[in-house]
């Protein structure tokens, strides 16, 4: 699970950014260049200079254009966490779209916002995934879990890692999945804060995961045990 990091003016947040429109970028780089504590490092308009430039130039966050004139922001996403998995992702859209929603939780993009969002709200998000923290707006995300649920025919064939979980960390994966915090989860299962997080690092390690959130879309693809299963174990 990502540290908390902290910046400062005398070591700022260094953002990459990428978008296919000059217009949109630069837009982008005086509003983040702002801010006494961001400092935008370089920026690319397609996703082949995304993939070449920004792991030179070792940002912190990476501000990435879903749709693309030559690819995708997502497999930009997914490539340079690849070489540098510090980097924090902030997928920017201009449509509200649950698929792409999906792809970007699995890619371990750290946040997904829309285009629309307000410029305060912008300098939040990357100042939120900078410092570690997930940027997924909550209601989107219960919409995507819910529809993921409610439509087996397109929730993905279950993955193989899950069969490797212990009946504890299915217990924890499926709380997860409802939304519940740490604190929660112990309080569910009779166990210390620390032994949840103990238990859930080891199984986003079985998972093949990082984040929280892409482990709460796996839990989508559990068998949903009764209440008393999972309380009484």
């Amino acid at each position: 699970m990502a540290e908390t990091r902290s910046f400062t003016e005398q070591n700022p947040i260094r953002v990459f950014l990428l978008d296919d429109h000059e217009v949109v970028r630069r837009g982008l780089a005086d509003l983040l260049d702002g801010e006494p504590d961001i400092s935008v490092v370089g920026d690319a308009d397609t996703a082949e200079h995304a993939v070449v430039r920004c792991p030179a130039l070792r940002p912190h966050v990476a501000v990435l254009d879903v749709r693309l004139p030559d690819g995708d922001g997502i497999s930009v996403c997914r490539e340079l966490r690849s070489r540098m998995p510090e980097l924090a992702c902030l997928m920017l859209t201009s449509f509200d779209d649950e698929d792409a929603l999906l792809d970007a939780i699995m890619a371990g993009a750290s946040g997904y916002v829309l285009k629309q969002i307000k410029g305060s709200d912008l300098v939040s998000a990357v100042r939120t995934v900078a410092s570690g923290q997930s940027m997924l707006d909550p209601a989107t995300t219960a919409r995507l879990m819910r529809s993921l649920r409610s439509d087996p025919a397109e929730t993905p064939s279950v993955p193989p890692e899950l069969a490797g979980l212990s009946p504890r960390e299915r217990d924890i994966l499926a709380l997860i999945g409802d939304g519940l915090t740490n604190r929660e989860i112990g309080g569910r299962l009779y166990l210390s804060e620390k032994t949840v997080k103990n238990h859930i690092s080891r199984m986003l390690a079985k998972l093949g995961v990082q984040r929280r959130v892409q482990a709460a879309v796996l839990a989508s693809q559990l068998d949903p045990l009764p209440p008393r299963e999972r309380s009484d174990r």
